[in-house]
Protein backbone atom coordinates (compact mmCIF):
# COMPACT_ATOMS: atom_id res chain seq x y z
CA UNK A 1 0.00 0.00 0.00
CA UNK A 2 1.55 3.42 -0.92
CA UNK A 3 0.29 7.13 -1.02
CA UNK A 4 -0.70 9.12 1.84
CA UNK A 5 -1.09 6.02 4.03
CA UNK A 6 -0.83 6.38 7.76
CA UNK A 7 1.71 4.81 9.43
CA UNK A 8 2.56 3.33 12.44
CA UNK A 9 5.99 1.86 13.55
CA UNK A 10 5.95 -0.91 15.87
CA UNK A 11 9.18 -2.60 16.20
CA UNK A 12 9.65 -4.48 12.99
CA UNK A 13 6.72 -5.09 12.18
CA UNK A 14 4.73 -2.02 10.80
CA UNK A 15 1.37 -1.07 10.49
CA UNK A 16 0.08 0.88 7.76
CA UNK A 17 -3.58 2.09 6.68
CA UNK A 18 -4.93 3.42 3.79
CA UNK A 19 -9.26 3.71 3.80
CA UNK A 20 -11.07 0.52 5.67
CA UNK A 21 -7.39 -1.45 4.42
CA UNK A 22 -4.72 -1.98 6.99
CA UNK A 23 -0.84 -3.50 6.03
CA UNK A 24 1.33 -5.42 8.17
CA UNK A 25 4.44 -4.85 6.51
CA UNK A 26 7.30 -7.36 7.62
CA UNK A 27 10.28 -5.47 8.11
CA UNK A 28 13.54 -6.68 8.04
CA UNK A 29 14.58 -6.13 4.25
CA UNK A 30 18.49 -7.03 4.61
CA UNK A 31 17.98 -10.82 6.03
CA UNK A 32 15.15 -10.93 3.06
CA UNK A 33 12.46 -10.23 5.74
CA UNK A 34 13.25 -12.86 8.21
CA UNK A 35 11.36 -12.98 11.41
CA UNK A 36 13.36 -13.55 14.73
CA UNK A 37 11.39 -13.84 18.27
CA UNK A 38 10.93 -10.15 18.67
CA UNK A 39 9.04 -9.99 15.52
CA UNK A 40 7.39 -12.85 15.79
CA UNK A 41 5.76 -11.36 19.72
CA UNK A 42 4.43 -8.34 18.04
CA UNK A 43 2.26 -10.42 15.60
CA UNK A 44 -0.24 -10.56 18.62
CA UNK A 45 -1.10 -7.40 19.83
CA UNK A 46 -1.11 -5.49 16.64
CA UNK A 47 -3.68 -7.99 15.41
CA UNK A 48 -5.34 -7.33 18.48
CA UNK A 49 -5.35 -3.65 17.96
CA UNK A 50 -6.27 -3.77 14.85
CA UNK A 51 -9.11 -5.94 15.68
CA UNK A 52 -10.93 -3.47 17.83
CA UNK A 53 -10.75 -0.90 15.57
CA UNK A 54 -13.65 -0.23 13.48
CA UNK A 55 -11.75 1.53 10.89
CA UNK A 56 -10.25 -1.35 9.69
CA UNK A 57 -12.36 -4.16 7.27
CA UNK A 58 -9.57 -6.20 5.92
CA UNK A 59 -5.47 -6.54 6.69
CA UNK A 60 -2.85 -7.41 4.47
CA UNK A 61 0.53 -9.20 5.39
CA UNK A 62 3.58 -8.34 2.86
CA UNK A 63 7.16 -7.97 3.07
CA UNK A 64 9.32 -4.87 2.96
CA UNK A 65 10.80 -4.57 -0.41
CA UNK A 66 10.91 -7.18 -2.90
CA UNK A 67 10.61 -10.47 -0.33
CA UNK A 68 7.46 -11.67 1.78
CA UNK A 69 9.84 -13.59 4.21
CA UNK A 70 12.37 -15.63 4.43
CA UNK A 71 10.89 -17.54 7.76
CA UNK A 72 12.49 -17.46 11.24
CA UNK A 73 15.67 -15.77 11.72
CA UNK A 74 18.21 -18.46 11.49
CA UNK A 75 20.59 -17.07 13.83
CA UNK A 76 17.97 -16.71 16.09
CA UNK A 77 16.43 -20.03 15.50
CA UNK A 78 18.07 -21.77 18.38
CA UNK A 79 17.22 -18.93 21.02
CA UNK A 80 13.48 -19.77 19.69
CA UNK A 81 13.44 -23.83 20.10
CA UNK A 82 15.46 -23.46 23.44
CA UNK A 83 13.01 -20.43 25.23
CA UNK A 84 11.99 -21.95 27.96
CA UNK A 85 9.25 -19.52 28.52
CA UNK A 86 8.07 -20.19 24.40
CA UNK A 87 6.51 -23.33 25.18
CA UNK A 88 9.06 -23.97 21.76
CA UNK A 89 7.81 -28.19 21.41
CA UNK A 90 4.60 -26.66 20.34
CA UNK A 91 6.20 -24.19 18.15
CA UNK A 92 6.79 -21.20 20.91
CA UNK A 93 6.37 -17.71 20.04
CA UNK A 94 6.48 -18.81 15.81
CA UNK A 95 3.07 -20.63 16.89
CA UNK A 96 1.72 -17.87 18.67
CA UNK A 97 2.22 -15.32 16.08
CA UNK A 98 0.36 -17.58 13.55
CA UNK A 99 -2.10 -18.54 15.51
CA UNK A 100 -2.99 -14.81 16.26
CA UNK A 101 -3.35 -14.34 12.40
CA UNK A 102 -5.17 -17.29 11.95
CA UNK A 103 -7.90 -16.30 14.38
CA UNK A 104 -7.95 -12.83 13.77
CA UNK A 105 -12.18 -11.60 12.90
CA UNK A 106 -11.46 -10.06 9.96
CA UNK A 107 -10.30 -11.41 6.23
CA UNK A 108 -7.55 -11.46 5.77
CA UNK A 109 -4.99 -11.44 2.80
CA UNK A 110 -1.10 -12.49 2.19
CA UNK A 111 0.48 -10.44 -0.45
CA UNK A 112 3.29 -12.94 -1.66
CA UNK A 113 5.92 -11.59 -3.84
CA UNK A 114 9.80 -12.70 -3.68
CA UNK A 115 10.79 -15.31 -1.07
CA UNK A 116 8.01 -17.30 1.07
CA UNK A 117 10.13 -19.34 3.27
CA UNK A 118 10.27 -21.98 5.99
CA UNK A 119 8.32 -20.03 8.63
CA UNK A 120 6.74 -17.37 6.29
CA UNK A 121 4.66 -20.00 5.47
CA UNK A 122 3.05 -20.38 8.69
CA UNK A 123 2.37 -16.94 8.45
CA UNK A 124 1.24 -16.85 4.47
CA UNK A 125 -0.97 -19.90 5.17
CA UNK A 126 -2.54 -18.42 8.33
CA UNK A 127 -4.14 -15.70 5.83
CA UNK A 128 -7.66 -16.03 4.64
CA UNK A 129 -6.70 -15.79 1.07
CA UNK A 130 -3.11 -16.01 -0.46
CA UNK A 131 -2.39 -13.95 -3.64
CA UNK A 132 1.27 -13.91 -5.35
CA UNK A 133 3.19 -12.65 -8.03
CA UNK A 134 4.26 -14.93 -10.83
CA UNK A 135 8.07 -13.95 -9.78
CA UNK A 136 7.62 -15.56 -6.54
CA UNK A 137 9.41 -18.37 -4.70
CA UNK A 138 8.09 -20.72 -2.03
CA UNK A 139 9.73 -23.45 0.60
CA UNK A 140 8.89 -24.98 3.79
CA UNK A 141 12.25 -26.28 5.06
CA UNK A 142 12.52 -27.39 8.16
CA UNK A 143 13.88 -30.72 6.81
CA UNK A 144 16.80 -28.23 5.76
CA UNK A 145 17.88 -27.52 9.31
CA UNK A 146 16.88 -30.71 11.28
CA UNK A 147 13.49 -29.40 12.55
CA UNK A 148 10.32 -30.43 12.92
CA UNK A 149 7.61 -27.99 11.74
CA UNK A 150 4.90 -27.13 14.48
CA UNK A 151 2.02 -28.69 14.80
CA UNK A 152 -0.29 -25.78 13.94
CA UNK A 153 1.36 -25.14 10.22
CA UNK A 154 1.66 -29.31 9.59
CA UNK A 155 -2.28 -29.12 10.10
CA UNK A 156 -2.99 -25.96 8.07
CA UNK A 157 -0.98 -27.21 5.14
CA UNK A 158 -2.28 -30.95 4.85
CA UNK A 159 -6.33 -28.98 5.30
CA UNK A 160 -5.25 -26.97 1.94
CA UNK A 161 -2.88 -29.40 -0.20
CA UNK A 162 -4.01 -32.89 1.06
CA UNK A 163 -1.12 -34.91 2.92
CA UNK A 164 0.77 -36.05 -0.17
CA UNK A 165 1.29 -32.56 -1.13
CA UNK A 166 2.30 -31.30 2.39
CA UNK A 167 4.62 -35.06 2.66
CA UNK A 168 6.55 -33.80 -0.54
CA UNK A 169 7.07 -30.18 0.44
CA UNK A 170 8.15 -30.61 3.86
CA UNK A 171 10.23 -33.98 3.40
CA UNK A 172 12.13 -32.33 0.86
CA UNK A 173 12.38 -29.17 1.42
CA UNK A 174 12.62 -28.23 -2.63
CA UNK A 175 11.23 -24.84 -3.53
CA UNK A 176 8.34 -24.20 -5.78
CA UNK A 177 7.39 -21.36 -8.44
CA UNK A 178 4.32 -19.40 -7.56
CA UNK A 179 2.67 -21.13 -10.67
CA UNK A 180 3.70 -24.54 -8.79
CA UNK A 181 2.10 -23.60 -5.50
CA UNK A 182 -1.40 -22.20 -7.70
CA UNK A 183 -1.78 -25.44 -8.51
CA UNK A 184 -1.21 -27.23 -5.35
CA UNK A 185 -3.68 -25.55 -4.30
CA UNK A 186 -1.47 -23.31 -1.83
CA UNK A 187 -2.77 -19.95 -3.41
CA UNK A 188 -6.19 -18.37 -4.58
CA UNK A 189 -4.36 -16.74 -7.41
CA UNK A 190 -0.86 -15.47 -9.17
CA UNK A 191 -0.37 -12.41 -10.92
CA UNK A 192 2.00 -10.59 -13.15
CA UNK A 193 4.72 -8.99 -11.34
CA UNK A 194 4.01 -5.78 -13.06
CA UNK A 195 0.60 -5.37 -12.12
CA UNK A 196 0.85 -7.41 -8.55
CA UNK A 197 0.09 -4.59 -6.59
CA UNK A 198 -2.00 -2.80 -7.99
CA UNK A 199 -4.34 -5.87 -8.01
CA UNK A 200 -3.03 -6.33 -4.35
CA UNK A 201 -4.83 -3.01 -3.74
CA UNK A 202 -8.05 -3.24 -5.73
CA UNK A 203 -9.04 -6.76 -4.55
CA UNK A 204 -8.50 -5.46 -0.83
CA UNK A 205 -10.65 -2.26 -1.61
CA UNK A 206 -12.90 -4.63 -3.05
CA UNK A 207 -13.19 -6.80 -0.41
CA UNK A 208 -13.76 -4.08 2.08
CA UNK A 209 -16.81 -3.09 0.55
CA UNK A 210 -18.92 -5.84 1.72
CA UNK A 211 -20.78 -6.59 4.76
CA UNK A 212 -18.30 -7.42 7.62
CA UNK A 213 -20.86 -9.08 9.50
CA UNK A 214 -21.21 -11.42 6.30
CA UNK A 215 -17.45 -11.49 5.55
CA UNK A 216 -16.97 -12.12 9.40
CA UNK A 217 -19.65 -14.79 9.70
CA UNK A 218 -18.66 -16.93 6.98
CA UNK A 219 -14.92 -17.26 7.99
CA UNK A 220 -15.54 -17.93 11.06
CA UNK A 221 -18.07 -20.78 9.97
CA UNK A 222 -15.47 -22.02 7.45
CA UNK A 223 -12.90 -22.09 9.98
CA UNK A 224 -15.14 -24.13 12.22
CA UNK A 225 -16.23 -26.55 9.59
CA UNK A 226 -12.49 -27.26 8.23
CA UNK A 227 -11.46 -28.50 11.45
CA UNK A 228 -14.51 -30.54 12.10
CA UNK A 229 -15.98 -28.75 15.36
CA UNK A 230 -18.58 -29.60 16.59
CA UNK A 231 -19.67 -26.38 17.84
CA UNK A 232 -20.40 -25.49 14.50
CA UNK A 233 -24.63 -24.86 13.87
CA UNK A 234 -23.77 -23.03 17.39
CA UNK A 235 -21.60 -20.67 15.21
CA UNK A 236 -24.04 -20.70 12.64
CA UNK A 237 -27.23 -19.59 14.55
CA UNK A 238 -25.23 -16.97 16.46
CA UNK A 239 -24.15 -15.52 13.18
CA UNK A 240 -28.06 -15.88 12.15
CA UNK A 241 -29.19 -14.39 14.74
CA UNK A 242 -26.43 -11.57 14.42
CA UNK A 243 -28.02 -11.30 10.57
CA UNK A 244 -31.54 -10.51 11.83
CA UNK A 245 -30.77 -7.88 14.08
CA UNK A 246 -28.08 -5.90 12.19
CA UNK A 247 -30.16 -4.65 9.76
CA UNK A 248 -28.07 -5.69 6.98
CA UNK A 249 -30.04 -7.59 4.49
CA UNK A 250 -32.49 -4.89 4.65
CA UNK A 251 -29.58 -2.85 3.32
CA UNK A 252 -27.95 -5.04 0.87
CA UNK A 253 -31.19 -5.95 -0.75
CA UNK A 254 -32.60 -2.35 -0.80
CA UNK A 255 -29.28 -1.37 -2.34
CA UNK A 256 -29.62 -3.98 -5.03
CA UNK A 257 -33.30 -3.20 -5.76
CA UNK A 258 -32.09 0.69 -6.54
CA UNK A 259 -29.13 0.01 -8.36
CA UNK A 260 -26.76 1.63 -5.54
CA UNK A 261 -23.68 0.96 -3.73
CA UNK A 262 -24.56 -0.77 -0.32
CA UNK A 263 -23.41 1.23 2.50
CA UNK A 264 -22.73 -1.34 5.44
CA UNK A 265 -22.61 -0.32 9.01
CA UNK A 266 -22.32 -3.38 10.56
CA UNK A 267 -19.62 -3.49 13.25
CA UNK A 268 -20.37 -4.97 16.42
CA UNK A 269 -20.91 -8.34 18.02
CA UNK A 270 -17.35 -9.64 17.25
CA UNK A 271 -16.93 -13.83 16.91
CA UNK A 272 -18.74 -16.50 18.11
CA UNK A 273 -17.75 -17.33 21.50
CA UNK A 274 -18.06 -20.91 21.98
Amino acid sequence: MTGAAQETMTGSLRAEQSGAVATIVIDNPRRRNALNQDMWQQFAPLLDRLATDPSVKVVVVRGAGGNFSAGADISDLLAILHDPDSGAHDGGHVTAGENALATFPKPTIAAIDGYCIGGAWQIAGACDIRIAAETATFGITPAKVGIVYPLSGIERLVRLAGPATAKYLLLTGDFITAAEAHGLGLLAKVVPEDKFWDEIQDFADRLATRSQLSTQAMKQIIDAIAVNDPAVPVISGYWQDQMAASGEPEEGIGAFLAKREPDFRWNGGGPARI
